[in-house]
């Protein structure tokens, strides 16, 4: 098959783009795949990922002693994402028939195509105010054997066969700067050939132009991702009135690639996009002491028990607790006028309960092998080794075996907003008093005895309560955390089937999108707030919803 008489040309290699190919191949549709990046960062950013997905009532679930069901899943989908918006109809349509795939025939299709998953489900977005509000009530976060990899593994090798049998081709280095629309439908794509480049998997690779490209088809589908690697175009559509001001600096969650250049693109050419001030940003972001792309985050996926601070000094309230709520964490952070938090914790915490984010830093979830989580994450001494090269090398850490030489370490790496050694003093004090007995009035020793109540968290995920001050749980450990940027929760708006829609909400006839770039399916299927998991799986609902429609 030449480039030139596809069915159906899908922008971009990432998760919904192989599963939008896979779907639209299955259906003899000829497939052309573009991509700017080279074949070497196939499957995106869901590579990065640790590989989580949302499902309800599996037996992993059941297994672990968790009663979940669709009714209680809806009402956490509802509660947190809040619509209430005209605009938010379709969205809503998505979100309710996501909920309906991951209560559903979800698990068995993935498992079919050979994905497995961690048998301890995590606890994420555990919200922490009402039942009606933000957050899951459930344990529902299935760590994928394999991580990001191990998500992106059957997708990849399905459309690779395609490739192989014919039935799809595969442009790598192509970057798609416009569309041809004619009588306002859309009928192609066109763009720069780019010079090769072997630079590493998210790197920043060359911009060279070797040639220029013009490729027609019946469809073209749009799954492009965010806009996390933009900062300034992150800052545009930061909703002050809702989050505080937009912060001055952040960490990447991922590449500079990441730069919403095609929803520009759609939109120019007369596509709608809608809650472009909805985002999902991470409150715990680490500067990686060993970077890959420019300016590269890591976010600590943190247990319940670190005693978190902001700026000034003063310890942050429920439901602003670590693992609780992200956006509401963020909202309270930015209220201080700084843009930094810090962690306080004990060695005894950061052993079982610091998890880093992204494929590259779970190798023992990345083999797949219980014995290699067995020995990095309870047989061993230490925290897992990722974790402890962070201790030792990354620039937000303080190691110290009193508070004052910690609070002293604290104020050298942020010395234009010193802490007041006293003030932190008395506020762990008054929290240890609260460990002496079995109840508390302190919400966040509440929650770490209520967390502690799952077998999974006790397991592998909750520290036994201690005191922090206690120099046989030390020594002590701060970690000055950065604003995260990661996902658009906005984007394109679409129908069911990820038909691309105008302003006046008409078809965009010919234009399709799923992934980030469609908001993960309907312009924004989370509304304002994700429940975790529900990245991967929006781009897999929502690319397979894509490619069966084209």
């Amino acid at each position: 098959m030449s480039m030139a008489d596809a069915d159906v040309i899908i922008v971009g290699s990432g998760l919904a783009g192989l599963v939008a190919a896979s779907e639209a191949v299955a259906r003899g549709k000829k497939v052309l795949l573009l991509d700017q990046e080279g074949p070497q960062s196939i499957g995106g950013q869901a590579f990065w990922s640790l590989g989580g997905l949302f499902m309800i009532d599996t037996p992993e679930q059941r297994r672990m002693g968790i009663r979940d069901s669709h009714a209680l899943a809806r009402t956490d989908w509802l509660g947190s994402a809040q619509f209430d918006r005209a605009e938010d109809e379709n969205p809503r349509k998505v979100a309710d028939a996501f909920l309906d795939f991951a209560a559903g025939e979800m698990r068995p299709w993935l498992s079919s195509i050979g994905m497995r998953w961690f048998p301890v489900v995590g606890w994420a977005e555990r919200g922490g105010e009402m039942a009606h509000g933000h957050g899951n009530s459930v344990p529902r976060f299935h760590v994928t054997w394999g991580v990001g990899p191990g998500v992106v593994a059957p997708f990849e090798h399905m459309v690779k066969e395609a490739e192989k049998a014919g039935k799809l081709t595969m442009g790598f280095r192509h970057k798609v700067t416009g569309l041809i629309v004619e009588g306002g439908v859309v009928k192609g794509v066109e763009g720069s050939i780019l010079a090769d480049d072997n630079a590493e998997r998210g790197r920043s690779t060359n911009r060279e132009v070797k040639g220029d490209f013009s490729y027609r088809a019946e469809a073209v589908v749009l799954t492009t991702g965010g806009i996390g690697g933009d900062h300034d175009m992150v800052r545009r559509y930061w909703p002050e009135d809702r989050l505080g001001k937009a912060p001055k600096r952040m960490v990447a969650g991922v590449p500079d690639y990441v730069d919403g250049q095609m929803q520009r693109v759609a939109e120019g050419a007369g596509a709608a996009i809608i809650n472009g001030d909805r985002m999902w940003h991470y409150t715990e972001g680490l500067a990686n002491w060993d970077p890959i792309w420019p300016n590269h985050g890591i976010r600590i996926l943190p247990g319940p028990s670190s005693m978190w601070f902001d700026a000034l000094g003063q310890r942050m309230e429920a439901p602003y607790l670590p693992g609780f709520d992200s956006l509401g964490t963020l909202k309270r952070i930015l209220s201080t006028g700084h843009e930094h938090s810090w962690f306080i914790l004990t060695q005894k915490i950061i052993e079982k309960e610091f998890a880093l984010s992204g494929s590259e830093q779970n190798p023992d979830l990345a083999s797949g092998k219980w014995s290699e989580v067995l020995k990095s994450r309870i047989a061993s001494k230490g925290a897992p080794a990722p974790v402890e090269a962070f201790k030792q090398h990354g620039e937000d850490f303080v190691v110290a075996d009193d508070l004052a030489a910690l609070v002293e370490g604290m104020n050298k790496i942020t010395p234009d907003v010193p802490l007041d050694v006293t003030k932190i003093r008395t506020q762990i004090e008054a929290r240890d008093m609260q460990i002496d007995n079995p109840f508390s009035k302190d919400a966040q020793v509440t929650a770490i005895r209520g967390a502690r109540q799952y077998r999974g968290d006790k397991l592998i995920r909750t520290a036994k309560p201690h005191k922090i001050l206690n120099p046989d749980n030390g020594p002590l450990i701060a970690v000055r955390l950065n604003i995260l940027t990661r996902k658009s929760l906005g984007g394109l708006h679409t129908d069911l089937g990820g038909q691309v829609l105008k302003p006046d909400g008409s078809a965009f006839q010919g234009l399709f999108a799923a992934g980030e770039v469609a908001g993960f399916g309907g312009g924004g299927y989370h509304g304002y707030n994700a429940l975790e998991g529900t990245f991967l799986g929006g781009c897999i609902f929502s690319g397979r919803a894509v490619g069966r429609s084209v």
